[in-house]
């Protein structure tokens, strides 16, 4: 199946994307082409778009994710950009999402599907159990009540184990701590 295409007639419309944040000077000589009713200004161009706004993640019916530059705060106004290409579909039944952790910031994110490399096996959810094992998978890396009747030798190797079989397969949190109660 081809990947829908995206222009400024629909990029806003049930999508997926992995904004990356800018400095404002990138846009400085560029003219503001379309302002959201939320305030969010965008300007066109033919490779993509510029997206001005205080908000992001779940903006209407889209997924949108920043990628800061620095430690980005909701309500600051940030300049991101996104190629068209960047943009995939989103809806909240569909399995579209797989999770990816960086095991040495420790940060745990979704992807898109159709971003995943050729060789790599990814478990795919939908929006709801995608948020859902996120929340699950933090909570294995930040807390430690999760663990207390847990058998293990090392914690920070339970809470890799764990947050991984989680990542890797479609069982739950419940399913993947049983084989640590004996």
């Amino acid at each position: 199946m081809a990947n829908k295409t995206y222009t400024k007639l629909n990029f806003h419309s049930h999508t997926f994307c992995i904004w990356k944040e800018v400095p404002f000077a990138e846009i400085k000589d560029l003219k503001i082409n379309y302002t959201s009713q939320s305030g969010s200004q965008y300007i066109f161009t033919a490779e993509g778009l510029y997206r001005i706004s205080n908000h992001w993640g779940r903006v209407a019916n889209c997924h949108w994710r920043l990628i800061p530059l620095t430690e980005f705060k909701n309500q600051n106004i940030t300049v991101a950009f996104a190629h068209w290409t960047d943009f995939y579909s989103n809806d909240d039944t569909s399995k579209l999402f797989f999770i990816k952790v960086n095991w040495e910031t420790t940060e745990v994110n979704f992807y898109h599907k159709n971003t995943a490399e050729a060789n790599e096996k990814v478990v795919l959810r939908n929006a709801k159990e995608t948020a859902k094992t996120i929340r699950t998978i933090k909570e294995v890396l930040t807390q430690e009540d999760w663990a207390k009747y847990l058998k293990y030798e090392d914690l920070d190797t339970l809470r890799k184990e764990i947050a991984n079989e989680l990542v890797t397969t479609s069982k739950t949190f419940l399913e993947v701590k049983k084989k640590y109660l004996s």
